[in-house]
């Protein structure tokens, strides 16, 4: 059963209280003061507290229970309660408040919402770091990430600032969210900028917030990202495209950590760990002009470069595997496997869209194909074309330009040669095909399979 703590100098109160909770079956603890009950609430799972108590005061032992345990229900209790006091103690987090003398219905219904509500929290919370794991991890078994993964366990747990280099669909963001994660700020949040989908005129609002007022439309006082990330973590994406005129003001700010809100004059300090991610080349922005190489130098504390897919192949079906359970679960669609010949042909395709191109294939199949298997001949014809090897290339170039031996050979090398030119008309829809030269599709693809045109 649930673990009760009473905290009130009056013995009657607690006496009292302790029966009326252990007849319903509870597990309570009870003291006299709040220094005692302080010792106690990780122990506990609600509480009730007296607002007049000697030494610290029920409010004081309200806020510092709020500080450490935010989702503990804390029931306040007093004779001599006003509605100000009440209304105090509501704001600074307490579940309800109850006059004395207590109702026993009053008390037992309390509880009972109570304990429901911190039930209610403990789940959403372990959702939230459920949903946060799957999001925020990164995936795969070949040496590249496993390096990956090495170092995001090094720098995670310092404070350092991270510059995060990639092409655009590696998983810039996931590898920022696994830091984060694994650092000693993850109870903070962390706020994420895409710098180069805010426009120049507006990006100084965004990152420092304005006072109401500062320009046509701030009809309220707005909060920064820098002051929401006070204390976490502001993960600045495609660095690489804020204007020179921005990039002086951030490299300002990111020494200092103060700034003021656009229109105001208030100095405001936070204690922000930036990471930063761009698909650019910034050396070679420097040379261009269009990066500043003190910000450069400001922000690659320790550099983390995140492969692209072609470079980790045999990460792919451990991708296929992760993105099928991910989907299957998120939009309830029935689970999709996908043959050896057919993977053997994703892992071939240069994938120039990364994970992001992998996800978003894997989501277009469960639409077509949920709850099936898929083979080759279903795979959309820019998946098969663009598998085509450099010796299938030479071979057609030889079928054109070189004279068979006999009528066999010639027979076959121009069925072969007519089928792959096809086939590249149709982009690689096999159904296509089939309709356009009059064969039966299981029959063309047995032919496109023997003449090795579907590797």
């Amino acid at each position: 059963m649930p673990r009760i703590l009473i905290i009130d100098d009056e013995e009657d109160i607690r006496f009292s209280l302790k029966g009326i909770l252990e007849d319903e079956g509870y597990d309570v603890m009870e003291v006299p003061s709040g220094e005692e009950g302080l010792e106690l609430i990780f122990k506990v799972d609600l509480v009730f507290l007296d607002i007049w108590l000697p030494g610290i005061d029920g409010i004081e032992v309200l806020k510092k229970i709020h500080e450490v345990l935010p989702d503990l229900p804390v029931v306040m209790i007093s004779g001599h309660g006003t509605i100000e006091t009440a209304v105090q103690a509501i704001k600074i987090g307490a579940y309800d408040f109850i006059e004395k003398p207590l109702s026993l219905e009053k008390v037992l219904l309390v509880v009972e919402k109570g304990l429901e509500l911190a039930r209610l929290r403990q789940e959403n919370r372990e959702l939230k770091s459920c949903l946060s794991h799957k999001v925020s991890e990164v995936s795969g078994n070949s040496y590249a990430i496993k390096n990956l993964k090495k170092l995001i366990r090094q720098v995670a747990p310092t404070d350092a600032w991270v510059l995060i280099t990639g092409e655009n669909g590696t998983g810039k963001e996931i590898v920022a969210r696994s830091i984060h994660r694994q650092s000693k700020r993850a109870s903070k949040p962390l706020v994420a900028v895409n710098c180069a989908a805010i426009p120049e005129e507006l990006i100084e609002s965004e990152l420092f917030g304005h006072e109401k007022g500062a320009f046509t439309g701030a009809v309220e006082a707005k909060k920064g990202k820098f002051e929401l990330a006070d204390g976490g973590t502001l993960f600045l994406d495609e660095i690489g495209d804020m204007s020179l005129k921005t990039q002086a003001k951030i490299l300002r700010i990111l020494q200092e950590q103060r700034f003021e809100r656009v229109g105001g004059n208030k100095t405001i300090q936070v204690d922000v760990r930036v990471i930063a991610a761009t698909n650019k080349d910034l050396e070679e922005e420097i040379k261009k002009g269009n990066f500043r190489q003190d910000l450069y130098f400001r922000l690659k504390v320790f550099p983390l470069e995140v492969p692209p897919l072609r470079e980790r192949k045999e990460d792919i079906p451990i991708l296929i595997d992760e993105f099928i359970q991910f989907l299957s679960q998120e939009h309830n669609f029935k689970p999709l496997k996908f043959s050896k010949e057919c993977l053997s042909i994703l892992k071939n395709y240069p994938w120039p869209g990364n994970v992001r191109e992998l996800k978003n294939f894997i989501e277009r199949m469960f639409i077509l194909y949920q709850g099936k298997t898929i083979f080759p001949e279903d795979l959309p014809g820019d998946y098969l074309t663009d598998n085509k090897t450099d010796h299938q290339e030479q071979t057609e170039i030889k079928l054109l330009t070189e004279l068979p031996k006999n009528f066999k050979q010639a027979k076959s090398e121009f069925e072969k040669c007519f089928l792959a030119q096809r086939l590249k008309e149709v982009n690689g829809n096999i159904t296509e095909l089939a309709k356009l030269i009059g064969l039966e599709r299981t029959y063309l693809y047995k032919k496109l399979k023997y003449y090795n045109l579907l590797k």
